[in-house]
């Protein structure tokens, strides 16, 4: 079997009991079939919810808090879990790695290529990175919103073969099967389109924060970053291994033509954006289909605020095309937008460089 490199992200549905509390039988289950990938040569990083759903009690929450100040006292139970997962992979002789991420290790460019930097020293030495958000200082505006968003973009930054999201339900239906017996399952999806996620329900189990509304919009983000996904559920030292093989309990995600992305567009990819551009049709061809560089001239609306080296989305006058790194601040794109280049000063020209520029398959 050709060696991959592979992220799983377990919910707290999958790793703790109704009450709140870790549950060792389950999480054993975990472990032994990441411990089988790991014999079998792969790569493994493991995003791990449950430090909020295992913390919670031991301040005397009767249920998990909704209040940020509430999410980051209980994140108390980080330490628990981590202790937990030590205890169990030592048995295989697979030492841990704690990493604690917020929204700024993506955000920031220098940040970015550190966090690359520390999970290919970790992996080459063949150890387990086990990844959450840092609830303790992570505020609203700067969270993932949950951990199946986290588990994308991780994937995405490491270049990853496959995320595989576990979760209590064995796959995408097109119709609720709690309350619609005649649902089927989708088996394989080439794409994530806005019509599937109006039909997917957002909620998500008393423990845990991602409903499937949330990993179809993290499978959307990994499958842009060059990533193939799965999300299902699986019992047993195999289920992974299975789940590799293409026979999960569950619904794959992926197309033939995965794009192939350098650390700096897989950056672009995952960024959060600061503004959008919208361009003519003119500057579309030229962006899209004859591989140019975006130019002033082709401009004609700016939205948002930003500066140069701010990753932006670019539009046409309907849809999404791609985005980009931009190389104007929107007040200096403003008074340029429209203009030909050779009545502009600003060196160099081009709004968003061919080199920094990643198209983006709307469905």
């Amino acid at each position: 079997m050709e060696r991959k490199r592979i992220v799983v992200k377990i919910g707290s549905s999958s790793l703790t009991n109704v009450k709140g509390e870790i549950d060792k039988v389950r999480l054993m289950d975990h472990v032994q079939a990441i411990a089988e990938l790991k014999k079998l040569g792969h790569e493994v990083l493991l995003v791990s919810s449950g430090a909020v759903a295992a913390g919670f009690k031991q301040l005397g929450y009767p249920a998990r808090p909704v209040t940020v100040k509430g999410k980051q006292a209980a994140a108390v139970g980080q330490s628990l879990l981590i202790q937990t997962y030590s205890a169990l992979f030592s048995i295989y002789d697979i030492m841990p790695a704690q990493i604690l991420l917020t929204r700024t290790d993506f955000s920031k460019k220098e940040c970015y290529k550190n966090a690359y930097a520390t999970f290919e020293e970790l992996l080459e030495r063949s150890m387990l990175p086990i990844i959450n958000e840092n609830d303790t200082v992570s505020i609203s505006e700067l969270t993932f919103g949950d951990n199946d968003m986290l588990s994308a973009l991780v994937s995405g930054l490491v270049h990853a073969d496959q995320l595989i999201i576990l979760t209590d339900i064995n796959g995408l239906y097109n119709a609720n099967p709690n309350k619609n017996p005649q649902a089927e399952r989708i088996d394989r999806l080439a794409a994530i389109t806005d019509d599937l996620l109006s039909f997917a329900d957002g909620t998500g189990s008393k423990v845990g924060t991602g409903g499937m509304a949330s990993k179809l919009l993290a499978a959307r983000t990994a499958l842009r970053a060059g990533v193939k996904v799965f999300i299902g559920t699986g019992h047993g030292a195999q289920k992974l291994v299975d789940i590799l093989a293409g026979h999960g309990d569950g619904t794959y995600v992926e197309h033939d033509e995965l794009a192939v992305l350098t650390n700096h567009k897989q950056w672009i990819a995952l960024t959060e954006i600061s503004g959008k551009i919208f361009i003519d049709s003119g500057a579309e061809q030229a962006l899209m289909n004859n591989g140019k560089s975006l130019l002033p001239a082709g401009v004609y609306r700016v939205e948002g605020d930003f500066v140069n080296g701010d990753v932006v989305e670019v539009y046409s006058e309907k849809d999404l095309l791609g985005r980009g790194e931009v190389l104007y601040s929107s007040q200096e794109l403003i008074s340029a937008m429209g203009k030909r280049t050779d009545t502009l000063l600003k060196s160099p020209i081009e709004v968003i460089h061919r080199d920094k520029w990643l198209k983006i398959q709307t469905n």
